[in-house]
């Protein structure tokens, strides 16, 4: 048991670090030109942080699914009687009982399930939307609740398929020039925009302004995501290279900090998947209509499966 879950971990960390290297992009002419290496050096460490989330116990890679919860009892595990399958852990995970926005849950006794790192006979959990959801773990399997217009459970596995098998992802050549200096134009004060996400639902999402900036000769703009407490902006965009070389649903995208005297760094050199890219257990927002670029945005990370 001991030797079979060493070679699990071993599997992950051997995994994550070829992640790594096989991710690390290569360099173009402009960014091998002299005094630019404190500028790769940056992004560079910017990607060892990004793999480092991605891969840890609690990334994206370790999901295994998402069940949706009935009003009422649902019962959790792999026994006949089963409502709700578990891909591991115990046969018998215990009952969920959904009234409204109340969800109970008792774990089966003698299973050794924890609640937040607790044994209880019943607990009420948390969903994602509280900021800090109740987590229910047996050893390497876990779940939470989440909310996306009705409850439903995030379930993980450590040692999952997609953090074991990880690859690593191929990016594009850095380039400076795709660090942009964009312009920044405020939103009025409690603007938003509806964003759909990959389930076809849509939820209003609060814009904190637009940024424009030029590319082959044209002007591009892109709405970014965000409040008066964000410490940077959120950019969901497409562009021409989506379903070709990058996930075709679009990549995510934070400013470097948030605008000052009207401007704000935009660096599509990390530009990243969304978390379906990597499997479908995910609930990614989708980009909106005006964030669809007429432009080929040869920056950031491909395709993961491609």
């Amino acid at each position: 048991m001991k030797r079979a879950r060493y070679s699990s971990i071993l599997a992950v960390t051997l995994a994550a670090t070829l992640g790594l290297l096989a991710g690390a992009p290569g360099l173009s002419a402009d960014a091998q030109a002299p005094g630019m290496e404190s500028y790769v050096a940056q992004v560079m460490d910017w990607r060892r942080g990004r793999f480092a989330r991605l891969t840890s116990e609690t990334g994206y890679l370790t999901q295994v699914g998402l069940e949706w919860l009935r009003e009422g009892e649902n019962r959790l595990g792999r026994l006949d009687d089963s409502t709700l399958r578990m891909p591991g852990g115990p046969d018998d995970w215990g009952v969920i009982t959904l009234d409204g926005d109340s969800i109970v849950y008792r774990p089966a006794p003698g299973e050794g399930i924890r609640v937040d790192d607790k044994s209880v006979d019943e607990a009420v959990l948390l969903p994602d939307t509280s900021g800090q959801p109740t987590l229910v773990s047996h050893g390497d399997h876990s779940f939470y609740v989440i909310f996306r217009q009705s409850y439903a459970l995030r379930i993980k596995d450590r040692n999952g398929p997609d953090r074991v098998g990880f690859r690593g992802i191929k990016s594009y050549d850095i380039q400076p020039d795709w660090r942009m200096n964009a312009r920044f134009v405020p939103a009025e004060h409690g603007t938003t925009i509806e964003i759909a996400n990959i389930l076809g639902q849509t939820e209003p999402s609060p814009v904190f302004g637009t940024v424009e900036f030029e590319r082959d000769g044209k002007t591009h703009r892109l709405i970014g995501l965000g409040d008066s407490d964000s410490t940077s902006l959120w950019f969901l965009f497409a562009d021409r290279t989506s379903g070709r070389e990058t996930y075709g649903a679009g990549r995510f995208l934070y400013s470097d900090g948030m605008p000052e005297n009207g401007r704000v760094v935009v660096d599509f050199n990390k530009a990243y998947n969304p978390p379906c890219a990597f499997n479908e257990y995910s609930t990614c927002p989708l980009p909106p209509q005006e964030n669809r670029l007429d432009l080929a945005v040869t920056a950031g990370e491909k395709d993961y499966k491609k």
